[in-house]
């Protein structure tokens, strides 16, 4: 059946190189860089920060992180931000995306005690990168919940978190509204709840499976939503900036033109980013992902479903909390339909239930399941338009890891090149109202589970030298020029 599928989809999907789009990028279009405070900054108990649910994470399960390494020191951007702000400069970017770590500025993860030298390591940052012209765009949470929230109240599986979160975020507001135009709220929720409170193999490792998950994406989202409703309500008029919320996705293309095998990817969409966006974007969780999750709750015995149902008025609080769709994206999967998994304990998977698989003729990044994949940018980016409507779109992330680190990084210039043909594509073709492009990463930093084994920087970091010397590789170059042309090409056409 799968030599099938393959044989079909190398037809249908004409998976011959494509021709690199030639057009200019529009005017006023943006470029950046991203990278997040735990795996750059280093310093994790310096100057009164207190340790995050990764860092401890790192420090008790070694063995769940591949190089059994640390964020202790990573890239030490805490003490080498000025070099890191010169080399967005020297690049020619509009703006760099960053994330304020919650326990450097509230060590007790209470607004009872603010730590001044946190709040002016910020300060300093947001002062150098305004001496650059570059713009900060800033994400409030990137999975770095400070652990005494986490030992207290069971971090994001209580509800009590998202109101902690909401004044941190309200804090950040105020003290950096003269600083700050561009703010997110939380990054990947995905990430967040399914890997690190149902899988439990990112921190703060919470092993509950089918159920935790979905507690924590409701109180993530509502955690959103209530710093959006802050900002929109006590900051915007006067900071006139934008907020919203990052959201995540593989593309997943159906692995033959059969109605069960579209249905099967439509409901993988739904499940991986429906689950995050909906109630954002549209109100209520994917009608889908309510079917199915209560079918197979009620077949597992629970009295009620598993997906903590909104209120009316969290319905209505919650929709429409965003400014823009951000988006990350890096890969592709095929998708076929298959049986239902039997009955028996709950499970994310089992609830979708589909066979993902990936050609094996395209090119990996570090890991099996991060294949190279330009097309399916563009087919996103249209599903989303398709999905959630015109709405204008920023991509927050998209870059290439590999394991090798080498210098000589084609495979990373061909990746950012078409990729961004891609996005040409959807902008020229399918009138996608695609505004800005955010490259992961500029440098080399911790890469969670893969610590210092998985390389996406522009610049190469010694994390061998005390120094963390930053070396430009390949990329660098011609991310750089590419900036300053606005051309994916020698030679642009109009």
């Amino acid at each position: 059946m799968k030599v099938f599928f393959f044989i079909l989809s190398l037809t249908s999907l004409g998976l011959a190189d494509e021709e690199i789009n030639s057009r200019y990028f529009p005017e006023g279009f943006k470029f950046g860089v991203a990278n997040a405070a735990p795996q750059i900054e280093g310093g994790w108990i310096e100057d009164g920060k207190t340790e995050s649910i990764w860092d401890h994470f790192a420090h008790t399960h070694p063995e769940m992180i591949i190089d059994g390494s640390t964020p202790d020191i990573a890239s030490d951007s805490y003490h080498k931000y000025k070099e890191d702000v010169a080399l967005v400069k020297a690049m020619g970017l509009d703006h760099y995306r960053l994330s304020i770590a919650w326990s450097r500025i509230l060590p007790t993860g209470y607004t009872d005690k603010v730590n001044q030298a946190g709040v002016q390591y910020y300060k300093n940052l947001f002062a150098e990168l305004k001496a650059a012209n570059v713009e900060p765009m800033v994400t409030l949470y990137h999975w770095d919940l400070p652990q005494v929230l986490e030992d207290q109240l069971g971090g994001w599986l209580n509800e009590t978190v998202a109101d902690l979160f909401a004044e941190y975020a309200r804090l950040c507001f105020e003290l950096f509204k003269d600083d700050v135009k561009m703010w997110i709220t939380i990054n990947e929720s995905k990430q967040v709840c399914q890997v690190g409170y149902g899988m439990g193999a990112y921190a703060p490792g919470v092993v509950s499976n089918g159920i935790g998950e979905y507690i924590c994406t409701k109180n993530v989202i509502l955690a959103h939503a209530k710093a959006y409703h802050i900002y929109d309500e006590e900051f915007r008029a006067t900071n006139k900036g934008t907020i919203t919320i990052v959201i995540d996705t593989t593309w997943f293309e159906p692995g033959s033109d059969s109605e069960e095998d579209q249905e099967a990817a439509e409901r993988m969409l739904q499940f991986t980013f429906g689950l995050y966006a909906n109630p954002i974007f549209m109100g209520n969780w994917p009608q889908v992902v309510i079917d199915r999750i209560a079918e197979r709750s009620e077949l597992e015995g629970f009295s009620s479903s598993r997906l903590p149902a909104f209120t009316d008025e969290e319905i209505v609080y919650i929709k429409g909390t965003y400014d823009y769709l951000a988006l990350n994206h890096y890969s592709t999967l095929m998708v076929n339909a298959t049986a239902d998994a039997p009955i028996g304990d709950p499970s994310y998977d089992n609830d979708i239930s589909v066979l993902t698989w990936r050609q094996p003729e395209w090119p990996s990044g570090s890991a099996d399941w991060f294949a190279v994949v330009p097309w399916g940018m563009r087919r996103l980016l249209v599903w989303l338009k398709k999905t959630y409507g015109d709405v204008e779109i920023i991509i927050t992330e998209n870059g290439l890891s590999d394991n090798t680190g080498i210098m000589e990084d084609d495979h990373r210039v061909s990746y950012y090149q078409g990729y961004l043909s891609a996005c040409l594509d959807a902008i020229y073709e399918d009138e996608v109202n695609l505004s800005a492009y955010t490259a992961w990463s500029i440098i080399d930093d911790w890469e969670w589970t893969l610590g210092y084994t998985s390389f996406l920087g522009m610049y190469y970091v010694n994390f061998t030298d005390p120094e963390r010397t930053r070396i430009p590789r390949k990329s660098a170059s011609w991310f750089t020029n590419m900036v300053a042309t606005r051309c994916l090409v020698d030679t642009c056409t109009e």
